[in-house]
């Protein structure tokens, strides 16, 4: 299964985050080296939010991944949600689906 994450961040982000980027880039590259996180970044033009995307059979990892997170334990995170992604379409859907020819 596929689960979104979407962080909202804090206005003064951009001069908070110095500090702590090294820690969340670890966090997630870890995720990554074990198969849980598969693409992730910020959304720029503004630089107000970010989406990571996750694959596992719940969304424990992705949960745990936010009680980690050194942006959502300082506050550059203002708000965060998880969505279930059912992916259809492309060599890694989970439920791939082709139409009828």
């Amino acid at each position: 299964m596929h689960y979104l994450l979407f962080y909202d961040y804090a206005a003064d982000y951009l001069e908070r985050r110095g500090a702590l980027r090294g820690e969340h880039l670890a966090l997630a590259w870890a995720a990554q080296e074990r198969g849980e996180l598969l693409l992730a970044g910020v959304l720029t033009d503004p630089i107000d939010a970010a989406v990571f995307f996750f694959q596992g059979d719940s969304a424990e990892g992705v949960e745990r991944f936010v009680a980690a997170d050194p942006y959502v334990r300082e506050g550059l995170v203002v708000a965060w949600r998880v969505r279930r992604w059912d992916t259809v379409v492309g060599e890694g859907a989970a439920n791939p689906i082709k139409a009828a020819h």
